[in-house]
C-alpha cells in the first residue's frame, strides 16, 4: 500500500507506478534519508510528540535498515515507489504501529529537500578535496618545470615566452576559485528544510532548530514554502561543477595539443593512452579527450534542471522528482574528471628543452623590442609601429629577429643599439617579466611558495 492511497478507490496502475517510481535514483540517498529520519524522531521525542520507548525502537530499527540496504539484503524494486516509502515500510514491518509515528509533522516534500541538502553537503566536501588534490598535482609539476620555457599563445598564435610553471600555476588559481565557489555553496546547502512539512509548516509543536543542530546544519530555511519549493542551491552546485569542468576541459585540450607530433611536448604514459584498431602506430590521448567531452554532461545537467524549474508555480510539483538525476550526473562526472585529470598529469612527462632554442630570436619576442624602445623614451604607439615594420621585414625575408643586423635595425630607428641582441632570447624575455604575478623566475618562485602555504592549510 502506498503512503498516500487511503482516499483512493483504485490503486495506481502498474504502468503509471513504474513510470513514476524514482527508487532507482533516490535509492542512492538512503543514508541521508535515514540520517534525516533519525534527527526527526529525536526531535519528536524531545517535544513529546513521540514517546521515548517508541522513539528508541524506531532509531534502532532505522540503523538495522541501513545495514540491510548497505549489505544488499534489502533489494530495491520499482514497486517500492521511492526510498522514503521503502524505508518506512520496512520500519513498520520491524516495529509495528510505532513505526507509523515516524512521519509525524513531516511531508515527503521537506524530507526529500533535506536528503538532497545532506547529499550536497557530503559531495561538496568530496569535490573540494579532489580539487585540492589536483592543485597539488599541478604544483608538483610546476616545481619540476620552474626552468622549462614554452610559448604562450593568444588566438592559438605564438604570443610571448612563458615558464611552463607559470602556465600550470594559472590552472591552480582557477581551481582555487572553483574551491571558493564550492565552499560558498556549502553555506546555503547546509541549511535545514526539515519541519517545513508539505508547504505551510505544521500545527504540531516541533523544534526545527533542534533537528537542524542534530544534523550539524548551520540553521533552518526560514520560510516553509521556500524550503520545499526551490532547488536553487542544487542549481548553484551544478553551476559550480560546470565551471570546474570548463577548466578541466581547457587543460585537457592543451594536453591533447601538446601530445601531438606537431607540438611534441607532452608524452602520455601508456597506462593512460589507447591505440587504433587499424593504424598500429597510433597512441591516442583518449582520457584527456573524454574529460574534455564529458563537460557536455554537466552542462546538460545544469540546463536540464534550470528547464525543470523555470516555470513551476510554488510549492512542490512532481516535475522536481527529476532533479536528482541531474544532481547525481553532474557531481559524479565532475568527481571522476577531477580524479582522472590528477592521475593523468602524474603520469605525463613534458620535454624540458622542447621550445627554448626554437624561440630564441622568434617573432614572439617583438614585444620585448617595443618595451626596449619605450625605455628609450619612444612613445608606446610609435614604438609598436616601428617594431611592426621590423616584423614585416622578417616575414618577407623569412628571418628571425636576431638574424637582422644592427645596421638594419638602425635604419628603422636610431634608438636601437647593439644591446638589443641580448634581449632576443626566450630566457632573457622571461627574466625581464618582473611585474607582480609575471612569468619571471623570481615571480614564479613567489607564486609557488604562496600556493605551497595555501594548499598546506587547505
Amino acid at each position: 500500500m502506498a503512503l498516500w492511497d487511503s482516499r483512493f478507490k483504485k490503486s495506481l496502475a502498474d504502468v503509471a507506478l513504474k513510470f513514476s517510481s524514482s527508487i532507482d535514483v533516490d535509492g542512492k540517498f538512503f543514508n541521508e534519508d535515514i540520517d534525516g529520519s533519525k534527527a526527526h524522531v529525536q526531535m519528536l521525542m524531545k517535544t513529546k510528540l513521540v514517546s521515548s520507548n517508541d522513539g528508541k525502537a524506531i532509531l534502532k530499527a532505522l540503523e538495522e535498515i541501513r545495514k540491510e540496504i548497505s549489505s544488499g539484503k534489502i533489494k530495491f524494486s520499482w514497486r517500492d515507489e521511492d526510498i522514503h516509502s521503502l524505508i518506512e515500510d520496512k520500519l513498520v514491518k520491524k516495529v509495528g504501529e510505532r513505526g507509523k509515528r515516524l512521519h509525524t509533522a513531516r511531508s515527503r516534500n521537506d524530507q526529500v529537500a533535506l536528503d538532497e541538502r545532506l547529499f550536497m553537503r557530503k559531495e561538496i566536501t568530496n569535490l573540494i578535496k579532489l580539487t585540492r588534490t589536483l592543485q597539488n598535482t599541478l604544483l608538483k609539476k610546476a616545481q619540476t618545470h620552474k626552468g622549462t620555457i614554452i610559448s604562450g599563445y593568444t588566438h592559438l598564435q605564438r604570443a610571448q615566452p612563458l615558464l611552463f610553471a607559470h602556465h600550470l600555476l594559472a590552472y591552480i588559481s582557477m581551481l582555487d576559485r572553483d574551491a571558493e565557489r564550492l565552499n560558498d555553496c556549502m553555506k546555503r546547502a547546509n541549511m535545514a528544510p526539515l519541519g517545513a512539512a508539505a508547504l505551510a509548516g505544521t500545527s504540531l509543536s516541533v523544534d526545527r532548530k533542534y533537528s537542524a543542530k542534530l544534523l550539524g546544519m548551520n540553521g533552518v530555511v526560514e520560510n516553509s514554502l521556500d524550503a520545499v519549493s526551490d532547488r536553487d542551491v542544487m542549481i548553484e552546485l551544478i553551476s559550480a561543477c560546470s565551471i570546474v569542468m570548463m577548466h578541466l576541459s581547457r587543460l585537457s585540450e592543451e594536453l591533447v595539443l601538446w601530445s601531438s607530433q606537431e607540438f611534441s611536448f607532452a608524452q602520455f604514459d601508456d597506462s593512460f593512452s589507447t591505440g587504433s584498431s587499424l593504424m598500429p602506430q597510433k597512441k591516442n590521448p583518449d582520457i584527456a579527450e573524454l574529460i574534455r567531452g564529458k563537460v557536455g554532461r554537466v552542462y546538460g545537467s545544469l540546463f536540464g534542471l534550470l528547464t525543470i524549474m523555470k516555470a513551476l508555480p510554488l510549492a512542490y510539483n512532481r516535475d522536481m522528482q527529476e532533479d536528482k538525476v541531474h544532481l547525481l550526473q553532474a557531481v559524479d562526472t565532475t568527481k571522476d574528471c577531477l580524479h582522472l585529470t590528477s592521475e593523468l598529469l602524474k603520469k605525463t612527462s613534458f620535454k624540458k628543452d622542447r621550445f627554448e632554442k626554437e624561440l630564441d630570436g622568434d617573432l614572439l619576442l617583438s614585444t620585448d623590442l617595443v618595451d626596449y624602445l619605450v625605455r628609450k623614451n619612444v612613445p608606446f604607439r610609435k614604438a609598436h609601429n616601428i617594431v611592426g615594420n621590423i616584423v614585416a621585414i622578417c616575414v618577407d625575408r623569412g628571418k628571425k629577429l636576431n638574424e637582422l643586423t644592427l645596421a638594419e635595425y638602425k635604419r628603422i630607428s636610431p634608438k636601437f643599439e647593439k644591446d638589443i641582441f641580448k634581449l632576443l632570447t626566450a630566457r632573457s624575455s622571461i627574466q625581464n617579466k618582473k611585474s607582480l604575478g609575471g612569468t619571471s623566475p623570481k615571480e614564479v618562485e613567489k607564486q609557488i611558495n604562496f600556493w605551497k602555504k595555501v594548499l598546506k592549510k587547505a
